[in-house]
């Protein structure tokens, strides 16, 4: 699992006017072929087990949004797959093995990141019918002497802290190799399962996992955090730091496809922010 997965790229370039975007789709397909692997082709660097982003199988919503991207660019799609463990960007996208990477947040300069095309925060879970549902921050006093999950290195674990709640705590790792390990997947086992009482993920994958869920979950953004780090961020895709012509074209994309991307993460559970911290309606 990618830990530049779980943390959020300026609004500043998506408020372009809308003729130039146009203008800029309309390019023909080789106009930025210099800065691309394959003209002909958008090749995409992805985790091939890594739900609900993506997998060899093409289930994730990454997939679906390189599916989109694909058909409105006009060309075919192909993957490059590796682990989303340590050297990820190194060995896929600075490799020259594909030129986009999906899902990156803002502020990580391990790449260079495209407009945002989506805000969420990290997520509480729990049960329906736990007595829990209407928690909605860290500081409740009713997580006491709850067990909690987190992932291990993550921000609510500062706010864990903060609220001295780090003795209920049961950690999941965060970097491991997907090949072999679902952290996420066996917290939210251990919580539907009663083992813990409380999951705290991001919230892509805590909204994916309750949509799913047969014994019925129910998830919280945490935007009301009185203290700690921030918890919300805005999620853009990754191309070379050398792309510019090629990011202007994503960031293009983006813009036109507002709707259909949006239509494609409800779909996916991922609980989508306004900027006032409010979910959208699907």
């Amino acid at each position: 699992m990618r830990g530049w997965r779980i943390v959020a790229v300026c609004l500043a370039s998506a408020l372009a006017p809308v003729a130039s975007c146009v203008e800029l789709h309309a390019q023909p397909a080789d106009e930025f072929s210099i800065e691309l692997v394959d003209p002909q082709v958008l090749r995409v660097c992805a985790d091939p087990r890594n739900l609900p982003y993506s997998n060899e199988a093409g289930e994730g919503f990454e997939n679906k949004l390189a599916e989109l991207f694909a058909r409105k660019l006009g060309k075919s799609l192909a993957y490059s797959f590796y682990p989303g463990a340590t050297g990820f960007i190194r060995n896929t996208l600075n490799a020259h093995r594909c030129d986009v990477v999906m899902g990156i947040p803002q502020g990580d300069d391990i790449v260079q990141g495209t407009n945002p095309y989506y805000r969420t925060a990290y997520a509480l879970v729990v049960k329906k019918g736990s007595g829990l549902e209407s928690v909605e921050t860290l500081e409740d006093p009713r997580l006491k002497d709850k067990r909690i999950g987190i992932v291990a290195g993550t921000p609510p674990a500062t706010n864990l802290a903060l609220n001295a709640l780090l003795p209920n705590v049961k950690s999941y790792p965060l970097v491991v190799d997907t090949r072999h390990d679902a952290p996420t997947s066996e917290m939210i086992a251990d919580l539907e399962q009663g083992r813990i009482d409380v999951a705290i993920l991001w919230g892509p994958i805590a909204g994916y996992f309750a949509k799913k869920s047969a014994v019925g979950l129910k998830i919280a953004p945490l935007v009301k955090e009185a203290q700690g780090p921030r918890l919300v961020y805005r999620i853009g895709m990754g191309v070379r730091h050398a792309d510019q012509d090629w990011k202007r074209r994503l960031n293009a994309l983006i813009a036109e496809s507002k709707g259909e991307i949006d239509g494609i993460l409800e779909a996916y559970g991922v609980p989508l922010l306004d900027e006032n911290n409010a979910l959208l309606k699907p």
